[in-house]
């Protein structure tokens, strides 16, 4: 929260456009995202979702349009400039580095702002308890199951200490369990600070976590609004499910 109580703009998006040769995989896509907020990215696969994600830190560079990330124009920046920045993501695909333990996976995220051993470490951990992954701390990656590994992709990017942190299908191919676990977890996540932007199919789920929701299709933002409209929208519904006969 700024003085006198109102809560600062943290990223915005200006018309931002992603084109693959003739192709545009993002077009004109414009919000913003105030901190300490939820907010979900909904739309059918192919969307354009991960593509945004990519363009919001530094991934993929944007063809057009701008992102600004707590008052700077981050548009040009690599990624590895973003991230010290403050954002920092997950990925749909898990990959931790499987010979290395849980702890030194998670303090790969810790060096990025950090240089010293020890406090890399300590910020680790943190991440590791924020997930409920400190037991395993010592477990070697690959054999944790595919839950675990999706805490652990959460705290690798929760050790870079970011602002905000973008959410790639967390929760895809969990259990019910495991998804209500996890629903619990972003909560603790953004109850600790860190705003959100989160990607995810499971409707229940990021109906349940955002207060707002923003829906692509095509590479285009087609609504903007609370859970209720969304879920209410006949185009929302329409990009889901009209094409099921083709």
């Amino acid at each position: 929260m700024t003085a006198g109580g109102w809560t600062a703009m943290l990223l915005k998006l200006d018309g931002v456009t992603k084109k693959f040769g003739g192709l545009s995989a993002v077009s004109g896509v414009s919000f913003e995202v105030e901190e300490g907020a939820v907010l979900g990215l909904i739309g059918p696969n192919g969307a354009g979702k991960t593509t945004l994600f990519n363009c919001i830190n530094g991934t993929l560079p944007i063809t057009s349009g701008a992102v600004y990330f707590d008052g700077e124009d981050i548009s040009k920046l690599k990624s590895h400039m973003i991230s010290k920045r403050g954002i920092a993501r997950s990925y749909q695909i898990v990959q931790p580095f499987g010979n290395m333990t849980t702890l030194q996976n998670a303090m790969v995220g810790g060096f990025c702002k950090n240089k010293a051993y020890e406090s890399a470490e300590n910020i680790a951990m943190e991440s590791l308890k924020l997930v409920n992954l400190d037991k395993k701390k010592d477990v070697v990656a690959k054999h944790l199951n595919l839950g675990e590994r999706k805490k652990l992709e959460i705290a690798k990017a929760l050790s870079t200490q970011p602002k905000l942190l973008l959410l790639d299908e967390v929760m895809a191919g969990l259990t019910p369990a495991e998804v209500q676990e996890m629903v619990r977890i972003i909560k603790s996540i953004n109850g600790s600070g860190v705003t959100l932007i989160i990607i995810e199919h499971i409707m229940e789920a990021i109906m349940s976590l955002s207060k707002r929701i923003i829906v692509l299709n095509f590479g285009k933002k087609i609504m903007e609004g609370s859970p209720l409209l969304v879920s209410r929208s006949e185009e929302v519904i329409e990009a889901y499910f009209g094409m099921e006969e083709e």
